[in-house]
C-alpha cells in the first residue's frame, strides 16, 4: 500500500444512454461512437433488439454482432471479446436491458430463499459490468426506460406526479458509467450524471459526432493510463515461460494474480524441472 500523487490519466468513456422505446438510444449511440474514434470499421454493435442496429447502415460501414437468447452476462462477456480480439475501439451494447432480464428469470427459477439465491445471481452481474468498466476500450451502452411516477397529495387527492426515467436494469447501475444521457421521446438528450463537466446543467440537446469528438478530447487529456495486463495474457506468459528465473519473476510482477494463478504457476515450475531432469538423464 503506497500513497501516490494525483494526476489526470486518459479514459476511454463508459456511456449509458437511457429512454423508452423510440427515444433515439441506438442513432445517437452510432453518432457518438463514431465522433469518438473517426472510423466507421473500428465501431460495433452488440445487437439484442432484433438486428434494429442493421437499421442505420447507411450511416457507416460499422460492425454488428446479434446476439440471440439466452441473453446472459456470460454471452455478453464472450460477445465482447469478440469485438475487442476484432480490434474495436468502441463497442455500443445494445441494450443492456436485457441481460438483466435474463437474471431476473433465473433467480425466480431457483428453488429455496428468494434473498439468499441473490448471492448466485449478483457475481454473474458484476462479472458482466466489470468486463465492461476493465476493457480499454470506450462502451456505450443503452438502456431501456420508462416514465416513472409517483403519487403525491394536491388539494386532498393523490395526484400521479412525473419524476424521471426509471431505467431497466439492475438499480444504481448509472453510478458505474463515467457519463450517462437519458433521452426524451423528442430525441433530446440531458446528462443525469456526468464526470467529464461537459454537459451537466447544460440544455437538452440532440447527440450528434460533435458530441462523440467533445467526449474524445476530454478522454484524452492527461497522461497515458498504465496499460492492464489480463487474466489470460498473464496465464499465456506463465505456460511460455522458459525458465523457473521468468516463472519467479512473473510470479512477482503480477501479484494481483498470485492467488487465482497460484496452481498454473506450481504446475509450470513442476513441468520446468522434469524437463530439466529428463534432458539431464539423456
Amino acid at each position: 500500500m503506497q500513497l501516490q500523487q494525483a494526476s489526470r490519466k486518459k479514459a476511454k468513456i463508459k456511456l449509458g444512454i437511457q429512454s423508452p422505446s423510440g427515444g433515439g438510444k441506438t442513432m445517437s449511440a452510432l453518432l457518438i461512437a463514431y465522433g469518438l474514434c473517426g472510423n466507421w470499421n473500428k465501431i460495433a454493435v452488440i445487437d439484442t433488439e432484433n438486428r434494429s442496429a442493421d437499421l442505420y447502415a447507411h450511416l457507416g460501414e460499422y460492425k454488428t454482432l446479434s446476439l440471440e437468447p439466452p441473453y446472459s452476462p456470460e454471452r455478453y462477456i464472450e460477445g465482447i471479446d469478440i469485438c475487442i480480439e476484432a480490434g474495436m475501439e468502441v463497442i455500443v451494447i445494445d441494450s443492456t436491458s436485457h441481460e438483466w432480464d435474463n437474471l431476473l428469470d433465473y433467480h425466480s427459477s431457483l428453488q429455496g430463499n428468494s434473498f439468499t439465491n441473490w448471492a448466485k445471481v449478483t457475481p454473474r452481474h458484476e462479472a458482466f459490468v466489470n468486463k465492461i468498466l476493465q476493457s480499454n476500450v470506450h462502451f456505450i451502452c443503452t438502456v431501456r426506460s420508462k416514465t416513472d411516477y409517483v403519487l403525491t397529495e394536491k388539494n386532498g387527492k393523490q395526484v400521479p406526479e412525473k419524476v424521471g426515467l426509471k431505467a431497466h436494469q439492475r438499480d444504481n447501475l448509472e453510478y458505474e458509467f463515467t457519463l450517462v444521457f437519458e433521452m426524451s421521446m423528442a430525441h433530446m438528450a440531458k446528462a443525469s450524471k456526468d464526470r467529464t463537466g461537459l454537459f451537466m446543467g447544460k440544455p437538452e440537446f440532440v447527440p450528434t459526432i460533435e458530441t462523440g469528438r467533445a467526449i474524445a478530447e476530454w478522454c484524452n487529456q492527461g497522461l497515458e493510463a498504465p496499460q492492464v495486463i489480463t487474466y489470460e495474457q498473464v496465464l499465456h506468459l506463465i505456460h511460455n515461460a522458459p525458465g523457473v528465473a521468468e516463472l519467479n519473476s512473473l510470479y512477482h510482477k503480477y501479484p494481483q494474480y498470485q492467488s487465482a494463478l497460484g496452481p498454473e504457476f506450481t504446475a509450470r515450475k513442476h513441468q520446468i524441472q522434469n524437463n530439466i531432469v529428463h534432458q539431464t538423464n539423456q
